[in-house]
């Protein structure tokens, strides 16, 4: 594949930059008094994405309690115990195998 046809790296904003976005694009509303073509006019502003301040703003909402929705605190907690499970998951394997393993080791009557 040619570095023309790779997708670029996603880009990461800092958490600061996404804050002053939201709040800009919330202030620039209010002044308004609609949403209609706030959110491009900031993203253009801000140079971000227009789609990347649609969902910060959609999640800022979630997290605030105005929006249905999981807060980003539970996507961190879900993420974690997700991780947790698999490396449970991995680690019951291993101790099921070895048991096995010595249980056939041990037992004369099973093969080997």
């Amino acid at each position: 594949m040619s570095e023309s046809k790779k997708h670029p790296a996603q880009r990461r904003y800092p958490p600061e930059l996404k804050e002053r976005a939201v709040r800009m694009a919330r202030e620039v509303a209010d002044q308004e008094g609609s949403w209609s073509g706030v959110i491009p006019r900031v993203a253009k502003r801000l140079g971000v994405g227009v789609e990347s301040l649609r969902g910060w703003i959609k999640q800022a909402e979630i997290d605030s309690g105005h929006a249905p929705g999981m807060s980003s605190a539970e996507s961190v907690r879900v993420a974690e115990l997700e991780r947790e499970n698999r490396e449970l998951r991995r680690a019951n394997e291993i101790l099921m195998a070895a048991s096995a393993f010595f249980a056939r080791e041990l037992d004369p009557r099973l093969p080997r």
